[in-house]
């Protein structure tokens, strides 16, 4: 015997093939005012996890500018919720609210999901998204900046350099989720990105603790070695897209001893951005490693990169 759907259950407000990306889920507002919207998936693909943003709001008027966080992980894994291990989500999701910025967090495919281009269809899927529902975040659509650390970095530098007009730009916009529309940035915040993939790619890679079988990043991000997809490494690198390109203001943040992105990674981006005309702070972290290993002290570069984007977007002091 056929059962009948259950009386809330509308079989005229399904679709097929699923939607490709969801309405904003209702927010949640904390005891302090600030609002937030967990879980909220931006964009589909069949095969693939759903990818997610999570939303936070401060507490008064909006709109607000927002900033788009997004994790590092060398491509391979990483999640939206979680910055790196010597960054507590507190001190970072606090000091965006606190400067009036909205902060969005967001999940992108990983490497062994689907490489390159993938991670940047996803980022600019979902800055489209944004701006599709910033009424719905009370978010300011025309006040957007990006902000990432490690793969994380090197994704905001893309972002931040690549559009429509770019070399390849159509095919490196993608059409996940929101399929077109806007997704410039006015400012970027890049702490120790890769910015040339093919001389990052000779970079010797460190030994993993207790001989950890790990993949090879840039192997994994270009489906290849860089000496076997020239072409692919050279798209995937952000320093290829500085000429011509009108770029946003950036912040480089890197340690001068970092062993897994040498510092010379954002010596090359901020020459060329220089040279283009481009408005760049390299601010070096003397002595650390990646993730700011061994820097003194974690907060005063947080408060930089907050302070840089609340200069750019135009947020509170």
């Amino acid at each position: 015997m056929t059962q009948s759907p259950p009386a809330a259950f509308d079989l005229a407000d399904m679709t097929w093939p699923p939607p490709p990306y969801q309405s904003p889920v209702p927010p949640v507002t904390d005891t302090d005012g600030v609002r937030r919207f967990d879980g909220v998936t931006y964009a589909t693909t069949p095969g693939y996890r759903p990818r997610l943003l999570d939303v936070l709001t401060p507490a008064g008027e909006g709109p607000f500018p927002a900033v788009v966080w997004i994790h590092g992980g060398g491509w391979l894994e990483g999640d939206r919720r979680y910055p790196p291990p010597t960054v507590p989500a507190a001190l970072l999701h606090g000091a965006v609210l606190a400067a009036g910025l909205a902060l969005v967090s967001i999940d992108y495919r990983h490497s062994l999901e689907a490489p390159f281009p993938a991670q940047l269809h996803d980022v600019k899927a979902a800055i489209r998204y944004v701006r599709r529902f910033a009424g719905v975040f009370g978010i300011d659509p025309d006040r957007i900046g990006v902000w990432g650390e490690s793969a994380g970095g090197h994704l905001a530098a893309l972002a931040g350099l690549v559009g429509p007009d770019s070399r390849d730009g159509a095919a490196l916009e993608g059409t996940q989720g929101v399929g077109s529309g806007d997704t410039g940035v006015l400012a970027v915040v890049d702490w120790y990105g890769v910015s040339d993939v093919v001389a990052a790619a000779e970079h010797p890679m460190p030994q993993m603790p207790g001989g950890a079988d790990f993949p090879n990043p840039y192997e994994a991000l270009l489906g290849a070695g860089a000496a076997e997809r020239p072409d692919l490494a050279r798209a995937a690198s952000p320093v290829m897209y500085v000429e011509g390109a009108n770029p946003p203001p950036f912040l480089l943040v890197h340690g001068t001893r970092d062993g897994l992105v040498p510092y010379s990674q954002s010596e090359i981006l901020a020459a060329a951005l220089s040279g283009a005309g481009g408005e760049v702070i390299l601010r070096p972290v003397v002595d650390a490693d990646h993730i700011f290993l061994g820097a003194p002290e974690i907060a005063p570069i947080v408060e930089e990169s907050v302070a840089f984007l609340t200069r750019h977007l135009g947020a509170k002091a």
